[in-house]
């Protein structure tokens, strides 16, 4: 007995017609066995006719499918199950022709199964064919293959797959198709990879806190010498070298402190801020140091109102972008550093939303180099991020502008199109219109000088003592030094009606700043000490605090920064207090 399915009738005749015109039928049916059970049977029916023309009988040739049969069925059902799982799930033959196609392909991908049945697999979806090839190696040796694999959907996306291969087999054990089951990983991949970035980061952090306070140890003798060079007189000659030397260590200061400001996030002193002192300070910088076919433009109002801030890390900010600016143009071009005062209304506007309403001062720094495609703009501010050759960049540029500015409560926003130049917009916030901020500008040949006040100095490195001593004594401090706290603190219990200030480093071996310090009020509650470090100034200005210190220096400081905090705290300014901690930029 014939079973054809669902249209019995029109499968017979269309059989019988088939054969009737003398032609050989091909496909499946369905019997039924004298025991009442079903089988499938792959038939081919050939008519056998005579001189005629006429068919005088038939031979039928029939192959049992049965098993072959359940198992697909089998696989449908179960593919009708997973039609609705979340991943993708596909099937193809030894020839990588995709058989089946779930939904979750179809979202996953963005191709219907009409559109992906009977494609090539790896010419589809674009799979790098050497990691295929060993993918399909290993699932043919092994049954299975689990691993990542980087496949592109219908849009060009880039999508990180999870992928599951098992082999499927035929009722002889054959090898007839492989079962795929493919989960999107790409977003997990991408919080891995920003959570390596930031265990980097504190790695860094770690690394450049070491780094910082023997690198600035090493600078603060340079920065003291060059004072005390020229108080004693020197040619012009002699006088421009000592301005090379100067300049130098305070650049590799400002090294320092970049990889501190990124890594650990450094706060310094918010004080308020001459905008146009420092944009002058960088164009004079620019002007000795970049190419001589770049030109520097300078738009900064009269009026512009001053704001809070560090000046070391403002200053920070114009320079690495001019060297961006620098960078995107090879061939010369003009770099503009312009400001205006910006007020904010109740209603933001979509680029600048994150703006609270209030005043501003809005830093525009800008050029006509080469620009960046739409496509980058959201990395530029990445760590590590970088566009330029290997060994030409490190990435830390950008990010370290938008860490300082976010730092100071203000937004960067960039503005850029290919081969017509870039604009960097920095809104940094008011306390006012600016009528109230006035702004403190110390002379650097304008130092304080003592009164033959004797001054402790604690420090382990040999060279600032003996450079910090020499500069004091030039301005009329008595000095007297220790390399260590143990040995400080016996000059302090000898000399303590003498000594008027204390100057100690926070981190020395036998005993370090703060045992220093605890012993040091133990013997005069009254003391007065300035802590300095070269480390992460938060954590060692929060540390000195809270041992009950007015006063802190940042390393590498210059003569004027430590005559300033010395003469202030033998005042006792508020000035110089460690709530308003003097920065050496």
């Amino acid at each position: 007995m014939i079973n054809s399915g669902y249209h019995p009738k029109a499968f017979i005749h269309g059989l019988w017609q088939t054969i009737a015109s003398h032609r050989t039928w091909k496909g499946h049916m369905q019997n039924r066995a004298k025991d009442g059970s079903l089988y499938w049977v792959d038939t081919c029916i050939v008519p056998i006719v005579d001189a005629d023309g006429k068919i005088k009988e038939h031979i039928a040739i029939r192959t049992d499918i049965t098993d072959q049969k359940l198992a697909m069925e089998k696989l449908r059902q179960q593919a009708a199950l997973l039609d609705g799982a979340h991943d993708a799930i596909l099937m193809r033959d030894l020839n990588h022709t995709i058989t089946y196609w779930n939904k979750g392909a179809e979202r996953l991908y963005g191709y219907s199964a009409a559109e992906a049945i009977g494609t090539s697999h790896p010419v589809l979806l674009k799979v790098d064919r050497q990691d295929y090839d060993r993918a399909c190696s290993a699932v043919v040796r092994n049954d299975e293959w689990s691993g990542e694999m980087v496949k592109l959907t219908k849009t060009g996306a880039r999508r990180t797959l999870d992928c599951r291969w098992t082999l499927l087999r035929n009722s002889t054990g054959k090898p007839s198709g492989i079962m795929t089951i493919d989960m999107d990983v790409t977003e997990r991949k991408k919080a891995e990879a920003q959570f390596l970035r930031i265990q980097r980061m504190e790695s860094i952090g770690t690394l450049a806190g070491g780094v910082a306070h023997d690198l600035n140890n090493l600078l603060s003798p340079i920065l003291l010498g060059t004072t005390l060079i020229r108080q004693k007189g020197c040619s012009p000659e002699v006088e421009r070298l000592v301005h090379v030397i100067d300049q130098s260590a305070k650049r590799g200061a400002l090294l320092v402190r970049q990889v501190l400001t990124f890594a650990r996030g450094v706060e310094g002193a918010r004080v308020p801020i001459d905008f146009t002192t420092i944009a002058t300070e960088v164009d004079s910088i620019v002007r000795d140091t970049f190419p001589k076919n770049i030109t520097l433009e300078l738009d900064i109002p009269r009026d512009i109102h001053p704001f809070k801030g560090d000046p070391t890390q403002i200053h920070q900010v114009l320079l690495n972008l001019c060297v961006n600016s620098r960078d995107a143009m090879p061939t010369g071009g003009c770099i503009k550093i312009s400001a205006q005062n910006f007020f904010m209304p109740e209603v933001g506007w979509s680029n600048i939303s994150l703006l609270k309403p209030g005043h501003y001062t809005l830093l525009v720094v800008s050029d006509n180099g080469s620009g960046m495609p739409a496509e980058l703009l959201d990395k530029i501010f990445d760590p590590f991020f970088t566009t330029k050759a290997v060994g030409q960049g490190t990435g830390l540029g950008l990010a370290t502008v938008h860490t300082i500015v976010r730092s100071h409560g203000g937004q960067i926003n960039v503005y850029s199109e290919l081969g017509k130049g870039t604009s960097f917009k920095i809104y940094l916030p008011n306390e006012s219109e600016g009528n109230d901020l006035k702004v403190e500008q110390i002379e650097a040949e304008d130092f304080p000088r003592g009164n033959g006040e004797a001054v402790l100095v604690i420090d382990d490195e040999s060279s600032i003592l003996e450079i910090t001593k020499q500069t004091l004594e030039s301005f009329n401090y008595n000095v007297l030094v220790a390399s260590n706290g143990a040995q400080a603190v016996s000059i302090y219990a000898v000399n303590r009606d003498k000594i008027k200030v204390v100057l100690t480093d926070m981190m020395m071996p036998i005993m370090d700043g703060p045992s220093t310090i605890i012993a040091l009020k133990q013997i005069d509650p009254n003391v007065i000490i300035i802590a300095s470090s070269g480390l992460d100034t938060t954590s060692a200005k929060t540390r000195a605090q809270a041992l009950g210190v007015s006063y802190f220096l940042h390393k590498p400081f210059t003569a004027g920064k430590v005559l300033k905090v010395i003469q202030g705290a033998l005042r006792g300014d508020e000035a110089g207090a460690i709530t308003g901690v003097i920065h050496e930029g």
